[in-house]
C-alpha cells in the first residue's frame, strides 16, 4: 500500500508528499485494470490519482452496441493470434510487434473482463459469439450493449475497491516530475491539486513521488468542438509531451456521425435501421431530405446508410462512388459549410417520388434485407425497428430525455478517437523511462483500427505494463527528503506560474483558449484538410501557446484545475498541428478519416464543388511505408522523424526454447526502442 502522506517545505511552502513503487493516473478502463494486474504480479505498493472517479470517455461514452474486440473463439470460427495481428496492420502505420501483443493477450484479457462480471453474451455452450464491425474481416466484435466501457469500468473498479488500493479522488494532476536530462530522463513523480484545498497557501499543491508512471487519463478528448468524447474527458497528453516523451502518429483522428446535444456515436443500428436525414435552416424551417440530391436512386441511398453501420468512421476510401461515407461529407458540408442543422428522424422512412423511387422494404437491398429480417426487425419505421433490433440503443436516448419515437435527433461529424499518441515499447514504457502510457493516449493504432480494438489494447497495456514493472523497477521511491530536493526547481517553477496565473489583471482566460484551440482544430484538423490552412494553423497555434504561458490568468485558486487544462491543450494542439504539416510537406494526402482537399486532384466527389477534388495517399507512398514521431526537445521546440514500420515477428515458439527462456528469466527484458 502506497504510504500516508509526509510533508516537505519547497520554496517557504509545505506541501503533502504521497511516496509509492507505481502511481497509476486515471480511472478509466485502462488505468483500472493496470492496478488489478499489478496486484496480480504482487506489486501491491500502488497509488491510483484521478481528477474523478466515474469521469472521462470510459464511463460516460459508448455508442449502440460499444464494441469489444477480441480474438475469435466461437464455435467453427477460425482465428489465430498472427491472423489477428495482421489485420491489425492491415489498417496502416502500426508497428507487428505491438499488433502482436495486443492480439496474442486479447483473449487473456477479454476472459480477464468476463471473470470481473462483464456480461458479454454467450450462448448455451459457453461461445462468446461475435459480429463485423468496421474495418474487421473476422467477426471479432462482441459487445455489452451501449454501455460497454462503463461495465468495464464497473467491474474493474469494484475490484480496485475491494482490493484496499489508496485512491485519490479530486486530484487532477498537472505536472509530471523528472530527473536527469536527455536520453538520461526519467520520470519520478508528479505534480497534483487537491480540489478540496485549493484556497490554502499552496494553492492544493500535492506531490507524488513514484518509481513509475502509468499514464492512463485518456485521448485529449477536448481538441474539437464537435465532438462525442464526454466533456469530463479532457486528456492531458501535454504532460508527457513536455517533459520530451515522443508520441507517433498524431495526424490520425477518427471522426463519425453523433449527436450533439447529449454526446453519443450514432452508429451501428442506428444507421442499420435505416433513419430520415433531414437538415433545416438555423430556425428549423425549410427542413429537406439533402441526401436524396446525391444518389441516383432511394436503393443507393439506402444501401450507404445501412453500410454506415458497418463502416461508421469516416473513411476517405468510402466517398467517391457514392459510399458511405459520403454521407458524412454531405453533413458536414451541409452543417459547417451551409450552416444549417442536421438531424436524424427515426419516426419516418427516407422520402422519395417520381424516378427516384419510394422506400420500401421489399426493396432494400440484399444485405440490409437479410440483416433486419435475422434479427427480427422487419418492421414500418426506423424506431420500430431499433426498438426490435436493439432495445438498449433507444432506451439510451430516452434516459437523457430523448425520445425517438417522436423527436428529431440532431447530429454533426464528430471527433471520436485519436488513433495516434504517445509511443511505447513492447512493454508499453515510454522514450522517457519509468513512464508508460496505457489506453488511448498510448498511440498504437496506426491509420484505421477496426471498431473496439482500442478498448482491447487498453486492456492488453496494463498486463504488459505490470509484468515489466513487477520483474524489472520494483524498488522503493527515494525517502521524501531526498525527493523533494531532485524535483525542487520543478516545483517551485509551477507554484510560480500557479502565481502569476491567480495573480488578476487582464489575460486570457481558460475559456478562451479552449475556444480558439477547439476552433483551429475543426477548422484546420477535422475530416476536411487544405495544406495551405494548416501551415497558418501552426503559427497560430504557437502564438496561442505564448499567449498561455504569459497570460493567462482566472479569478481565484478556483480556477487553477480549468487553467492547467487549457494550457495541456494548447501545447497539445500545437504538436498535433506540427505533426499534420510535416505530413503535408511529405506529400500526404487523404488517408484513414481525412480529406486532404486538393482542385487538382484526380478523385472527385459527385456533383459537388471542384473544391471538393482530393487524392488518397497509396501503399507505397513515402508516409504509407513511414510512421511519423514528433516530440518537444529540452528548448521547448518541435522535433520529428520518419521511422520504418516494425513488422510482425517471426516468431519460432519451440517450446523447449521458451521454457529455458522463462525459467531463466529472459523474457521480460529491456528494450532499445522506442
Amino acid at each position: 500500500m502506497a504510504e500516508d502522506a509526509q510533508c516537505v517545505s519547497v520554496a517557504g511552502v509545505a506541501l503533502p508528499v504521497h511516496s509509492t513503487n507505481t502511481l497509476v493516473i486515471g480511472s478509466g478502463a485502462a488505468a483500472l485494470n493496470a492496478v488489478l494486474q499489478l496486484l496480480a504480479h504482487g506489486q501491491r505498493d500502488v497509488l491510483l490519482v484521478t481528477e474523478r472517479w466515474g469521469a472521462g470517455a470510459s464511463f460516460e461514452s459508448g455508442s449502440d452496441k460499444q464494441t469489444y474486440y477480441k480474438l475469435s473463439s466461437a464455435h467453427g470460427q477460425v482465428d489465430s493470434p498472427r491472423q489477428m495481428a495482421e489485420d491489425l496492420c492491415s489498417g496502416g502505420c502500426m508497428h507487428g510487434d505491438i499488433a502482436l501483443c495486443e492480439a496474442q493477450h486479447s483473449a487473456q484479457a477479454f476472459y480477464h473482463l468476463v471473470s470481473r462480471g462483464v456480461p458479454f453474451p454467450h450462448d448455451r455452450y459457453g461461445a462468446y459469439v461475435g459480429y463485423r464491425t468496421d474495418h474487421d474481416p473476422k467477426g471479432r466484435a462482441t459487445s455489452a450493449g451501449p454501455l460497454t466501457s462503463r461495465m468495464m469500468c464497473a467491474g474493474l473498479g469494484r475490484a480496485v475497491r475491494d482490493a484496499g488500493v489508496r485512491v485519490l479522488d479530486e486530484h487532477p494532476v498537472v505536472a509530471l516530475l523528472t530527473r536527469g536530462t536527455g536520453q538520461q530522463r526519467v520520470v519520478c513523480g508528479a505534480l497534483a491539486i487537491d480540489k478540496r484545498q485549493l484556497d490554502n497557501d499552496h494553492y492544493g499543491f500535492v506531490l507524488l513521488n513514484a518509481v513509475n508512471v502509468v499514464l492512463a487519463t485518456g485521448g485529449p478528448g477536448g481538441l474539437y468542438r464537435d465532438s462525442v468524447y464526454p466533456e469530463s474527458q479532457r486528456g492531458s497528453t501535454g504532460l508527457a509531451l513536455s517533459i520530451g516523451a515522443v508520441a507517433q502518429n498524431l495526424t490520425e483522428s477518427q471522426f463519425g456521425l453523433g449527436s450533439i446535444g447529449f454526446r453519443w456515436n450514432v452508429s451501428g443500428s442506428y444507421q442499420q435501421v435505416i433513419p430520415r436525414y433531414m437538415s433545416t435552416d438555423a430556425t428549423g424551417g425549410d427542413a429537406r431530405e439533402f441526401l436524396n440530391d446525391h444518389f441516383p436512386s432511394m436503393a443507393a441511398l439506402t444501401a450507404a446508410v445501412f453500410a454506415k453501420g458497418y463502416a461508421w468512421p469516416f473513411d476517405c476510401a468510402s466517398v467517391a462512388d457514392r459510399g458511405s461515407s459520403l454521407i458524412d461529407v454531405l453533413v458536414f458540408r451541409e452543417r459547417v459549410q451551409r450552416g444549417r442543422r442536421v438531424f436524424l428522424d427515426f419516426t419516418r422512412n427516407p422520402g422519395g417520388g417520381g424516378t427516384f423511387g419510394d422506400f420500401s422494404l421489399d426493396r432494400l437491398p440484399e444485405e440490409a434485407r437479410a440483416y433486419l429480417e435475422e434479427s427480427g426487425a422487419l418492421c414500418g419505421t426506423p424506431v420500430q425497428r431499433l426498438a426490435a433490433m436493439n432495445q438498449p440503443a433507444l432506451d439510451l436516448y430516452r434516459e437523457h430525455d430523448i425520445d425517438l419515437t417522436c423527436d428529431l435527433l440532431e447530429i454533426g461529424v464528430c471527433g471520436q478517437h485519436n488513433n495516434g499518441g504517445l509511443v511505447g515499447n513492447l512493454w508499453w514504457e515510454s522514450n522517457v523511462r519509468h513512464l508508460f502510457p496505457v489506453g488511448e493516449v498510448n498511440g498504437s493504432h496506426g491509420v484505421r483500427r477496426p471498431g473496439g480494438a482500442a478498448l482491447n489494447a487498453g486492456q492488453v497495456g496494463g498486463f504488459r505494463t505490470a509484468m515489466y514493472i513487477a520483474k524489472r523497477y520494483r524498488g522503493r521511491p527515494p525517502v521524501a527528503d531526498a525527493f523533494r530536493d531532485s524535483v525542487a526547481a520543478q516545483v517551485a517553477g509551477h507554484l510560480d506560474v500557479a502565481r502569476r496565473i491567480c495573480g488578476g489583471g487582464g489575460g486570457v482566460r481558460p475559456e478562451a483558449v479552449i475556444d480558439e484551440v477547439q476552433g483551429r482544430m475543426s477548422a484546420s484538423a477535422g475530416i476536411v484538410r487544405k495544406a495551405g490552412r494548416v501551415r497558418q494553423a501552426v503559427d497560430d497555434a504557437w502564438r496561442l501557446h505564448a499567449r498561455a504561458l504569459a497570460d493567462l490568468r482566472v479569478d481565484g485558486a478556483q480556477g487553477l484545475p480549468a487553467a492547467f487544462a487549457a494550457r495541456d491543450a494548447c501545447l497539445t494542439h500545437a504538436v498535433y498541428l506540427e505533426a499534420l504539416r510535416e505530413y503535408l510537406d511529405r506529400g500526404g494526402a487523404s488517408r484513414g478519416s481525412f480529406l486532404v482537399l486538393d482542385e487538382d486532384a484526380e478523385h472527385v466527389i459527385v456533383e459537388l464543388e471542384r473544391t471538393w477534388r482530393f487524392g488518397l495517399t497509396g501503399p507505397e507512398a513515402f508516409v504509407s511505408r513511414k510512421i511519423l514521431e514528433v516530440w518537444v526537445n529540452e528548448a521547448g521546440g518541435v522535433e520529428k522523424r520518419w521511422v520504418d514500420v516494425r513488422p510482425i515477428p517471426a516468431v519460432e515458439g519451440w517450446f523447449e526454447n521458451v521454457w529455458r527462456d522463462y525459467r531463466h528469466d529472459r523474457v521480460v527484458r529491456e528494450e532499445s526502442g522506442p
